[in-house]
């Protein structure tokens, strides 16, 4: 695909935010610069009338399986990272309010007065009527991660791809920021995922995605544009589906 098209290449899109990538330079928290920055790109699809899912994670303040580690049982652990995912849906809730995004809020548990309670069906049609809707506290059970969620909201609201953001390029051979012989995919095939056993995301997630063909494209969220770029249709990151475009 090329860049130049005229017209959006995806129609409807769920965009993965880990809570790495909110937090920014600093060590914990939310980056009110970086949010902002999100939130800009995020109003530039809706412009071009693409219908935008998100679920964003909540590596910024903690994670389950480090409180698991100091005794805390995971369910709880769960539980806690489940509420964190709802913060900070509520910030990407209200920056895109203050930049006149139209946008809903849902939960996978029951939080009144805070946030819609999930149901797809309410979810498609408010995507429908081009209103960003962001889906928080996982899926709302334990053991599942952030990106399994993703994958599973995707699917329900028939995306057409899982947008993976992240602060690489895409999937690379090794670690780019440890290997300087580290080689970038454009394209790979599921099946290449697993043969050359990259973490892309947990299998439990992985899998949902190819058992549905569902398209995911691994990207650099923190070059400027990258997002209206995938959508216009450039190749960039790498994407994962079942046929290797090359």
């Amino acid at each position: 695909m090329s860049h130049r098209n005229s017209k959006p290449a995806y129609r409807r899109i769920l965009l993965k935010i880990s809570g790495e990538i909110l937090r920014g330079s600093q060590n914990y928290g939310i980056d009110p610069i970086v949010l902002n920055r999100i939130v800009i790109e995020i109003k530039e699809l809706v412009e071009l009338s693409v219908q935008v899912g998100i679920v964003i994670g909540g590596g910024n303040f903690f994670r389950g399986n480090w409180l698991e580690k100091f005794g805390t049982k995971r369910v709880t652990a769960d539980h806690m990272g489940m509420l964190v995912t709802i913060i900070n849906g509520l910030a990407m809730n209200d920056a895109l309010n203050q930049i006149n995004v139209q946008n809903d809020l849902m939960s996978a548990i029951p939080l009144d007065g805070i946030c819609k309670r999930y149901n797809w069906i309410d979810a498609i049609n408010l995507l429908r009527n081009n209103r960003v809707v962001i889906f928080s506290a996982g899926t709302g059970n334990p053991f599942f991660t952030t990106d399994s969620a993703a994958c599973l909201r995707g699917i329900e609201i028939k995306a057409d791809l899982i947008l993976k953001a992240t602060k690489v390029d895409g999937i690379y051979s090794s670690d780019p920021f440890r290997s300087d012989d580290a080689k970038l995919y454009k394209n790979l095939t599921y099946q290449e995922v697993i043969k050359k056993e990259l973490k892309i995301m947990d299998l439990t997630a992985f899998d949902l995605a190819r058992n549905y063909n569902f398209p995911i494209r691994i990207f650099n969220i923190n070059k400027s544009g990258a997002l209206r770029r995938i959508i216009m249709g450039s190749n960039e990151g790498t994407l994962v589906s079942s046929k290797n475009k090359k």
